[in-house]
């Protein structure tokens, strides 16, 4: 059983106006400190300055180091600030709806419930029973700044986004029933043109039917914030920041990679493909996008081609090994380039919030020898990774649209240094 509670003491914008001015993507949508730094400029207000405080400076060439003890300083300061201003306002014991409207599925808007998220129902090798089910590896040091930051700040700041079957779509028509009953208490865009809008739940009742509707699923499975989830457990915190999303609703854009290899032999690398693919090429188009998992387009020297995965040659009965972007890793970032470690540093892993245009033009720009542009992983795949108590290849869901930070937030009591 899938357990949510109210947040205890949630910090909300004051209208949509106020969401407007403090919301902001997630720390880990940005490729660089330049962008979150470009992006406090234009909106100082945002919470930013809280998540990523050594890129609240005055100038580029004054950013701090990301987790030292000056910049978690000054991200406590700004999380106190925050609290004070007349831009926010404390909610008791909140559960609320999230409803976010992309403009690519205008008529399917994706519903969540947010509350709390429970540490002990965490699966881990531990407590293999957990039924909120890790889609990804943890790596300690992430982990460690999460929870140095969400120490520092005494508030909890970052969504988890949780994906549950619900089957039966009872999740999705009570989260509907809400949002129909009466306006949004706040809205706001953000920069991918996404709606986000929030209502507040604080009615016993209504927080009753939610809790017991989400109470049917037998797991969750964490579709972003692994680490955030991660960070509230290993600091003994009961809860984690969540929503809850039916998977009908989700989406999921691709996760492509640009490679750093030096010069690349074309007709060599096609060859070396061959094996594995069956290839087409096509010629000097602004970029290409995968309609289907299994086809897959690379861009070298000037050329698009298009590969597609010759039949037998994925592991059909492993969840894992059926993803392209594993089979990428080991048959061609592995075994033709030679790169062993995903985490190695000649591998960039672009999120869909950049196109195959995009890709193109760094690889034009000399930045990178060769661009791959993959198909976004289905929900059916990502479910059945997650049944199998395996973890998905690094940097392969990117979850479209993604979750918009500061729209609730939860405080938590200072520690008793007594």
């Amino acid at each position: 059983m899938v357990r949510i509670s109210p947040v205890r003491r949630a910090l909300v914008p004051v209208n949509s106006e106020a969401a407007a001015r403090i919301s902001a993507p997630n720390y880990d949508e940005f490729q660089s400190d330049r962008e979150i730094w470009e992006m406090l400029q234009a909106r100082p207000d945002n919470l930013l300055r809280v998540t990523m405080p050594h890129c609240h400076v005055p100038s580029l060439e004054n950013t701090g180091v990301d987790g030292s003890p000056e910049a978690l300083a000054h991200g406590y300061q700004q999380m106190r600030d925050l609290e004070a201003s007349p831009l926010t306002r404390e909610v008791n014991d909140l559960l609320w709806v999230y409803e976010i409207t992309s403009p690519k599925r205008p008529m399917e808007p994706q519903l969540g419930l947010g509350g709390c998220g429970h540490t002990s129902q965490i699966r881990t090798e531990e407590h293999p029973e957990g039924v909120v089910i890790r889609n990804e590896g943890i790596h300690p040091d992430k982990a460690a700044g999460r929870a140095r930051l969400l120490e520092a700040i005494h508030c909890d700041t970052g969504f988890v986004n949780l994906a549950v079957r619900d089957a039966h779509s009872s999740l999705l028509g009570g989260l509907q029933e809400v949002a129909r009953s009466r306006n949004c208490d706040f809205a706001a865009d953000d920069e991918g043109g996404n709606r986000h809008r929030i209502w507040l739940v604080t009615d016993p009742h209504e927080k009753a039917v939610l809790t017991s509707i989400l109470g049917q699923e037998s797991a969750a499975y964490v579709a972003d914030g692994n680490h955030r989830s991660a960070a509230a457990a290993s600091l003994g915190h009961e809860h984690f920041l969540a929503v809850f999303f039916p998977v009908s609703r989700m989406g999921l854009e691709p996760y492509n990679r640009l490679l750093k290899v030096g010069s690349i032999d074309t007709a060599e690398l096609l060859r070396r493909l061959e094996n594995d693919f069956q290839i087409e090429k096509r010629g000097s188009m602004n970029g290409f996008r995968p309609g289907r998992v299994h086809e897959v387009g690379v861009y070298a020297n000037g050329e698009w081609f298009v590969l597609t995965v010759r039949p037998g040659r994925m592991d059909a009965l492993s969840a894992v090994r059926s993803i392209d972007a594993d089979f990428l890793q080991r048959q061609v970032i592995e075994g033709i380039f030679g790169i062993t470690d995903a985490r190695d540093k000649r591998i960039t892993y672009v999120g869909g919030n950049k196109d195959a245009g995009w890709l193109k033009a760094e690889v034009d720009s000399g930045n990178y020898s060769l661009a791959m542009s993959l198909a976004p992983v289905t929900m059916d795949q990502f479910i059945a990774v997650c049944e199998q108590n395996q973890f998905m290849p690094p940097k392969s869901t990117w979850f479209d649209p993604k979750i918009r930070t500061g729209l609730v937030m939860s405080l938590l009591d200072p520690p008793n240094l007594d």
